[in-house]
């Protein structure tokens, strides 16, 4: 989702210009980053995806129709929704290379009729950030204590320190965000590698025992279980959606690996992986019973490998949780830029703009969620209930974004389309259905958070959009401010650089600063900054400037949705406004809105001071945009709306 690594972003551009060899290893190469990041979530399902169909809410009886029934079900789900839905339709819906709901809504927006954003799209975007952070929320605390879980297999009698442990490793993991060091380089990839190849080697081993098992992958005995005891085929659809967890990722993360790299991770490590570790937890439930399913992940491997086995999984579930973070960091990011949330502050590894971002305050919020909900919830078979409920809630917003996506843009054949949509359609919400008979078990804890979030975003969005409005209806003409301001104040050396949101009027901060110290700088510059519908945007577009006479200047600097908004080093590299912009020579003016109750509100009550309190507790346009804070002037302005 968002930029984790430069050594990543280089490896995939600097394809060299002949040589098939190279471009072999380039891919390679990105092909074991996606085993780390793309693939860490829904490489953590073996480690309780099986055994909640049996030990969960609704436990299934272990009989031989009902361990083949779900593993033709986990099967037939993976290639469905991770190969089909997601890996062959959804993964085309790129925007200039970029993929996510966001990066997609960002370009359905840009072709809505000539408007930036329609009404529904916009909804789907603060729906989709919303559902992203309850599940973000509920992944890591559910992967660290799948893994860390299998200390009690190991020796029942560390029973007792699973959660301290499992507290203890988060805590740590999101404590190091904020040195921006953790990179993907030489561990992470090889460690997920190392990962699935055990479990598929442990897999094999148990499929030997027990080779029958391999019939499980027929769709029949899905269609067989459903038919012969539907209820409980329904309800096992609760654990069977855990198996599919992180599909997503597959197309949030395409941006940073590319199409062709994560096919390759999924079609011949991570999918043979997953259900050979499925099929061999299977045939195990066969020959042992009930007594291995307290844990069938671990108990695949003998007792002198437990360990060994313990340590790798927990070192891929802290993987998992990492890429589970870096998405949230960049999904933040994306959001902030699209209007979707208020300013926050993002930091860049090293400083530098090319990096994995890091936002103190979601890492802070993440991290207290993440280890109330262990605290709270003290099992992986708990956790499963909220943590299906956020992963069916994700999936069924990317169906509806496939729908707009077949029917709207690509024009594809209504009939075939609407095919293909029913059925992602039907299962999805099967999936969500089955879920939410956990509802009172934990399903509701994503719900709430993203009910929460979705408060917040819809509050900012709508009271960021009558704030805008209101400030263009009263602004005044640039013209008439020139004609009647310049002959009236007196010039002074320098430059005067006036932010402001929209690229038509005068800025209040400029009509504040005439009237209070009646001065005017020898060079004025009217600077707006455009987050456009892509993610990345060339230098030579960055800048697009009006001369409108008598030292006054406008400025519109445009960057993409991914991009660090520095807007210091962009004004330095202009040199068709006058001469070169020197910071020292040049004070930044900004305005700080106050809200004022209007008599005729066009908000809550109560939403306008959610508004107005997130209005005041956002970055300040100092921080966000880089500016040097000994040249920046902030004036107050009211504001009614």
């Amino acid at each position: 989702m968002g930029s984790h690594s430069s050594e990543m972003s280089d490896s995939r551009t600097a394809h060299p210009a002949s040589g098939s060899l190279a471009r072999d290893q380039s891919i390679l190469k990105l092909a074991l980053g996606a085993l780390a990041i793309v693939f860490g979530d829904i490489g953590m399902g073996p480690l309780y995806a099986f055994r909640e169909a049996f030990t969960g809410h609704h436990p299934l009886a272990l009989e031989a129709l009902h361990i083949y029934g779900v593993l033709s079900l986990i099967f037939w789900a993976m290639m469905l929704v991770v190969g089909g839905k997601y890996l062959t339709i959804i993964m085309r819906g790129d925007n200039r290379g970029e993929g996510g709901s966001l990066a997609l809504l960002a370009l359905m927006g840009g072709k809505n009729a000539g408007k930036r954003w329609g009404g529904g799209l916009v909804m789907l975007g603060v729906l989709a950030t919303a559902l992203f952070f309850g599940d973000a929320m509920v992944g890591p605390a559910v992967s660290m204590l799948g893994a860390v879980e299998g200390l009690s297999i190991v020796d029942p009698s560390l029973r007792g320190w699973v959660i301290p442990l499992a507290v203890f490793l988060l805590i740590f993991l999101f404590l190091i965000q904020r040195s921006g060091k953790i990179r993907i380089g030489a561990f992470f990839g090889p460690v997920m590698l190392l990962y699935f190849l055990v479990i598929s080697v442990l897999g094999v081993l148990s499929i030997l025992q027990s080779p029958q098992i391999l019939w499980a992958l027929s769709p029949h005995h899905a269609v067989q279980f459903f038919m012969a005891e539907p209820l409980r085929a329904f309800l096992a659809l609760a654990a069977v959606i855990l198996a599919v967890a992180g599909a997503e990722a597959l197309y949030a993360f395409m941006g940073r690996f590319g199409r062709r790299p994560i096919g390759i991770s999924w079609l011949c490590f991570v999918l043979p992986a997953l259900m050979l570790s499925y099929l061999g937890q299977g045939a195990l439930a066969l020959r042992g019973g009930e007594a291995v399913m307290t844990n069938p992940f671990f108990l695949l491997a003998p007792a002198w490998f437990q360990l060994p086995l313990l340590i790798i999984a927990t070192l891929a579930a802290i993987i998992a949780c990492q890429a589970v973070i870096w998405g949230a960091f960049s999904v933040t990011q994306q959001a902030i830029q699209l209007g979707f949330m208020p300013r926050l502050r993002i930091d860049h590894a090293a400083g530098s703009s090319v990096g994995p971002v890091y936002v103190p305050v979601v890492n802070w919020a993440l991290m207290i969620v993440v280890v109330l909900l262990v605290l709270t919830f003290g099992t992986v078979s708990n956790l499963t209930a909220a943590y299906g409920v956020a992963v069916g809630g994700a999936m069924l917003l990317d169906t509806c974004l496939l729908a707009v996506l077949l029917l709207s843009f690509w024009k594809w054949n209504k009939l075939l389309a609407l095919l293909l949509v029913g059925i992602f359609f039907a299962i999805d919400l099967l999936f969500v259905a089955a879920t939410l008979t956990k509802f009172m078990e934990g399903g509701w804890v994503p719900l709430a958070i993203s009910g929460v979030a979705f408060i917040l975003l819809t509050s900012w969005a709508k009271g960021r959009a009558l704030l805008i409005a209101q400030m263009r209806e009263t602004a005044m003409p640039v013209q008439v401010f020139v004609k009647s301001a310049v002959g009236e104040a007196t010039r002074v050396p320098g430059t005067a650089v006036f932010m402001t949101t929209s690229p038509e009027g005068v800025p209040h901060a400029l009509l504040h600063n005439l009237k209070h110290n009646k001065i005017l700088h020898e060079r004025i510059v009217l600077l707006t900054v455009s987050i456009l519908d892509r993610p990345y945007v060339g230098e030579q577009e960055r800048v697009k400037y009006e001369d409108l006479g008598a030292g006054f200047y406008r400025i519109i600097l445009r960057y993409g949705f991914r991009e660090d908004t520095n807007v210091p080093q962009a004004l330095e590299k202009v040199t068709t406004c006058g001469p070169p912009f020197r910071m020292i020579e040049t004070s930044f003016f900004l305005a700080r809105q106050t809200l004022l109750s209007s008599e005729n509100p066009q908000m809550a009550p109560w939403r306008e001071k959610l508004f107005a309190w997130m209005l005041r507790n956002a970055e300040t346009a100092m921080q966000f945009f880089r500016l040097p804070t000994n040249r920046v002037i902030e004036l107050g302005s009211q504001v009614e709306i």
